[in-house]
């Protein structure tokens, strides 16, 4: 499995970015995409997650009502769309998958990773 991050950059307080995750390889059609996040000096944490099998999703509490995340099935590509961004919101954004299930909450049952993208929020 392939997994290609863009979208990152830089961007104000309470601006917007979309992050794109294009995805290839898949064997089967029960995966899940996720979007894990690290701040350098900190842990990986995942932010949002969605589910290929019935577009099930799931956020972290910091990202409930500022980030979505949303697919287009026939192009293979997730996308988070990300509001009302604040300066902690600064880190390296990836993407990864696994097979099937629920959305993992921790980055260590995510078992193919793409680059990461950054992302600058300045205050």
């Amino acid at each position: 499995v392939q997994l290609q991050a863009s979208g990152g950059g830089l961007a104000q307080a309470g601006g917007s970015l979309r992050l794109s995750c294009a995805a290839s390889g898949f064997i089967q059609d029960d995966y899940v995409i996720g979007w894990i996040r690290q701040v350098p000096g900190k842990e990986r944490e995942v932010i949002s997650c969605i589910a290929s099998i019935d577009g099930t999703t799931y956020y972290t509490n910091l990202a409930k009502g500022r980030f979505t995340i949303f697919r287009d099935a026939a192009k293979n590509t997730v996308f988070l769309q990300m509001n009302y961004l604040k300066p902690e919101d600064t880190a390296l954004y990836f993407c990864a998958t696994r097979d099937g299930g629920t959305c993992p909450t921790a980055p260590k049952f995510y078992h193919d990773w793409g680059q990461g993208t950054l992302v600058t929020v300045s205050s």
